[in-house]
């Protein structure tokens, strides 16, 4: 160590400079190489990373590239100051702010690192991933980063000279004053945290309730307010607290769409219900739209005040709405046919009135 100052003293002689402007010439230098060479490392890790079949380096590559380079300059100006100290205040102030710059350094990483995350959970690559495990994705991001920046506050305060303690101490006794100012607030953003751990709905999804004249599609989910676009196109802006306390239907969720009809035969074609019936029933069974995993009913089930009646319970394959609807309209024509072609007919409300003739009285 001695030789080496003894070396340095020489050089910075021979050049006619004090020892320790040409040490801090020498740090730039050696902060210039560093970040010449980093360079080259973080191209060969991205090099790396692309021809690999994990996409995780990838992501953890691109989150500390320029924090860490931004990171090097950072201990470069702190090793500056230890060559020329700037006067005591100053000189406190400024390792103050370097401490402070490299706790937001690292919180910048990690929420760089978070978002990379969470846009790899999201990317279309993962199409197969259904729409409760992408909310779920979007919620613990949002908290991950709330809680990430509200930690890197406190140490900042800290580096800063502020008591945390007496700082948390205030925050417990005024948190009790907020909690009651702001009561639906807090009810809000619990909602909203409900909605985003439970799943029952996420953006895109067409939802109802029974119990309120709530129906249409989501397009926000935010932590105070939902809202839904209605079918008339209006937006509707629902409290997430709401969900807390109604029943709520999610109809995109569907594995099938259900047909269930009765339909009424004229009773002058009494004989020939049994073969509608069972020709109905083939023809479903034979219907590419119709899923035969799921329940299929064709029934003869009542006599009626002026038909005779059977129904139909089956379910379709699909779920989107106006494919259903043209299903649904096949299967009756075809069953409509068949009832032609038995020589029968629908039903429709008739009554029979029987006239009784009565004896005229005799003449007195």
């Amino acid at each position: 160590m001695n030789s080496l100052r003894e070396a340095l003293s020489a050089l910075a002689g021979y050049l006619s400079v004090g020892d320790q402007f040409l040490l801090l010439c020498l740090l730039l230098v050696a902060g210039v190489l560093v970040h010449l060479l980093l360079g080259l490392m973080l191209r060969r890790l991205h090099r790396v990373a692309r021809d690999s079949q994990q996409a995780w380096d990838d992501v953890i590559v691109t989150a500390l590239e320029t924090p860490l380079r931004l990171g090097l300059w950072i201990g470069v100006v702190y090793l500056a100051l230890r060559i020329y100290p700037l006067p005591g205040a100053v000189q406190q102030a400024v390792l103050a702010a370097n401490d402070t710059c490299m706790v937001l350094l690292l919180a910048w990483f990690i929420a760089r690192l978070i978002k990379g995350i969470e846009g790899e959970m999201l990317a279309p690559t993962r199409s197969g991933a259904s729409s409760a495990d992408r909310a779920t994705v979007r919620a613990v991001a949002k908290l991950g980063r709330i809680t990430l920046w509200v930690v890197a506050a406190l140490m900042v305060l800290q580096s800063v000279g502020v008591s945390i303690s007496g700082l948390l101490a205030f925050g417990g006794i005024g948190g009790i004053a907020v909690g009651f100012a702001a009561k639906d607030l807090l009810a809000n953003f619990f909602g909203g945290l409900s909605i985003y751990l439970d799943r029952p709905f996420t953006v895109g999804d067409w939802i109802r309730s029974p119990d309120r004249e709530i129906e249409g599609t989501v397009e926000s989910i935010g932590w105070r307010l939902t809202v839904i676009r209605t079918f008339d196109q209006r937006p509707l802006y629902v409290p997430n607290a709401v969900f807390s306390q109604i029943a709520v239907e999610n109809p995109s969720r569907m594995f099938n769409r259900r047909i269930y009809e009765t339909i009424g035969l004229r009773y002058q074609d009494a004989d020939k219900v049994g073969a509608i019936v069972t020709q109905v029933r083939e023809m479903l069974q034979q219907h590419p739209a119709i899923d035969p995993r799921r329940t299929l009913i064709v029934n003869f089930v009542s006599f009626g005040a002026s038909s005779l009646d059977f129904f139909v319970y089956t379910f379709t394959r699909t779920t989107v709405w106006v494919e259903y609807h043209a299903i649904k309209e096949d299967i009756l024509l075809q069953i409509l046919d068949i009832i032609h072609a038995n020589g029968a007919d629908v039903a429709f409300p008739t009554r029979t009135l029987h006239v009784q003739r009565e004896q005229p009285e005799p003449e007195a």
